[in-house]
């Protein structure tokens, strides 16, 4: 990121817009998954399998899945482009990779590893967004709000804005952010996922 860019405000945006989205499409499948009296827990299918069936059965249907679909790819493909990008930026500055070369080497390991994990793709992802997702971000957040002296982490999430951080951010951190991502893993591996 650009040093001139408001970390916190960032983050609200990423917050509040994903969530906007996730509501979004809730509102939108599930009661057309209902009005169409198909299988609501059929889990990663439903996007590919449940939906064209909703989108054949309505009026416009094709024109819709078409706007659905384009929709899903821009997602997916923003979110690639996050979620390479770091990988991406170690092969160029730790490695001496070619910004070219680094882009081939993460997008290829990234299909192979897809094509490797085809078969098993719902159990995988459901012990990602159970267990390993919730642990990287208690990780992270111990690091950020408990091993990092304060004058640290003030410094780093204060560069680019232009008010200071209050003195609630410290706290919220440490205890709320900590805390709440600590129940969702513990809850998590009791209940099996709480999302």
């Amino acid at each position: 990121m650009s040093r001139e860019e408001d970390i916190v405000d960032c983050a609200k945006n990423v917050a509040l817009f994903d969530t906007l989205a996730a509501l979004l499409s809730a509102f939108v499948i599930i009661p057309a998954v209902f009005a169409y009296g198909l299988n609501p827990a059929s889990g990663p299918p439903l996007m590919f399998i449940t939906m064209p069936e909703v989108f054949k059965q309505m009026p416009g249907g094709p024109f819709f899945m078409v706007v659905f679909f384009a929709a899903v790819l821009f997602a997916a493909m923003t979110s690639l482009i996050n979620l390479f990008e770091t990988p991406i930026e170690v092969l160029q500055y730790k490695f001496g990779f070619s910004r070219g070369k680094a882009v081939l080497s993460v997008a290829g390991s990234g299909t192979l590893v897809g094509v490797c994990i085809e078969g098993i793709v719902g159990g995988w992802m459901d012990v990602c967004s159970i267990y390993i997702c919730p642990l990287g971000a208690l990780m992270a957040g111990i690091m950020f709000f408990w091993i990092c002296k304060p004058d640290f982490v003030k410094t780093q999430l204060e560069t680019g804005r232009r008010k200071a951080i209050g003195k609630w951010f410290e706290p919220a951190g440490r205890f709320l952010f900590c805390g709440l991502t600590l129940a969702v893993l513990i809850l998590g591996t009791f209940f099996g996922g709480i999302g």
